[in-house]
C-alpha cells in the first residue's frame, strides 16, 4: 500500500450513474445500488501514455454517490429552516485499497468543493454509519461532520433471517410479504422457525454547506444537539434469538 498519496495525480469529476453503479455492486460491502442523484468519480493518473489520445492514461479508483434523502422530513429533522430539497444524503462511498492513507477523507472533502460549485441549492448533507457493520463513522469524524447520535429514531426494530446462516433482512423488506413487522404475528404466518436480532441504531452525521452566515443560522436552529464522536468500543453486542413458528410449535405439540 502507498503510505501517502500524490494529490497531483488525483482528480474528481461527475460520472454516469451506470459507471458508479457497476463499481458499487462489484466492490462495495453492501453489493447493493441505491437511489443516486449525483455520482462523482475519483481518477488517478497512471503515469502511462494513453494508447489512442495525446493525454496521460488514468484509472477510476473510487466513487461517491449523493442522493435525495429517503425520509420525507429529513430536512426538517435537521432544522426547520432547511427544506427537504436542499439536503443530499451521502448514500455510497468506495475507494479501492492500496492508493494511500486518508485518500477517502480527501475524496469526501473534494466532493464538498464540487457540490458547493455545482449544486449551490444543497445546504446540508446527511449520512449514517452502520454499527451492524462495525462502523461508527470514522470517515465522517475525519472530515469534520457534526455528530447527532443514534437515538433520533424513536423506536427499536428487528432484523430477520429465515436460515441460521442466511442473510439478515430489514423489516422494510418483510412488511410487503406479511403485512406486519410484528414478530408474534409473523410466527403464525410462516411454516418454519426464523431468527431475529435487534437492529442497532445507525449513527447520524450532518455536514453544512453554504456560506458562513448560512451555516451560523442553521447551527442556531438545529433540531438535535451536536454530540461527542462515538468510538468503536461503544458498539454493543446483540443477542440473536430463534423464534418458533406456530407450525413448528404445533408439530412439536403433537
Amino acid at each position: 500500500m502507498i503510505e501517502y498519496f500524490d494529490k497531483t495525480k488525483l482528480s474528481i469529476r461527475k460520472i454516469p450513474k451506470s459507471l458508479a453503479k457497476n463499481m458499487i455492486i462489484k466492490y462495495h460491502y453492501s453489493a447493493q445500488w441505491t437511489k443516486c442523484s449525483v455520482a462523482l468519480g475519483l481518477y488517478r493518473l497512471t503515469g502511462e501514455e494513453h494508447p489512442f489520445f495525446d493525454e496521460p492514461e488514468e484509472e477510476l479508483i473510487g466513487t461517491i454517490c449523493y442522493g435525495d434523502p429517503i425520509g420525507r422530513l429529513t430536512g426538517a429533522s435537521i432544522s426547520d429552516i432547511i427544506p427537504r430539497e436542499s439536503v443530499f444524503e451521502l448514500v455510497r462511498l468506495f475507494v479501492h485499497d492500496g492508493y494511500g492513507k486518508n485518500i477517502e477523507s480527501w475524496f469526501i472533502s473534494k466532493s464538498f468543493d464540487w457540490l458547493k460549485k455545482n449544486r449551490k441549492d444543497i445546504k446540508a448533507l446527511i449520512s449514517y454509519s452502520d454499527p451492524q457493520q462495525g462502523h461508527v463513522g470514522t470517515i465522517y469524524q475525519a472530515t469534520n461532520w457534526l455528530y447527532q447520535g443514534n437515538k433520533i429514531r424513536p423506536s427499536d426494530s428487528w432484523l430477520f433471517k429465515w436460515e441460521e446462516d442466511g442473510k439478515w433482512q430489514h423489516p422494510r423488506t418483510i412488511f410487503p410479504y406479511y403485512g406486519t413487522n410484528d414478530i408474534e404475528k409473523i410466527s403464525t404466518l410462516v411454516e418454519k422457525d426464523f431468527w431475529i436480532k435487534k437492529e442497532l441504531r445507525k449513527h447520524r452525521y450532518v455536514y453544512l454547506l453554504g456560506s458562513k452566515k448560512q451555516k451560523r443560522k442553521i447551527l442556531k436552529n438545529l433540531k438535535h444537539p451536536i454530540l461527542p464522536y462515538p468510538k468503536e468500543a461503544d458498539i454493543e453486542d446483540v443477542e440473536i434469538k430463534r423464534i418458533k413458528s406456530l407450525f413448528s410449535r404445533n408439530t412439536i405439540d403433537r
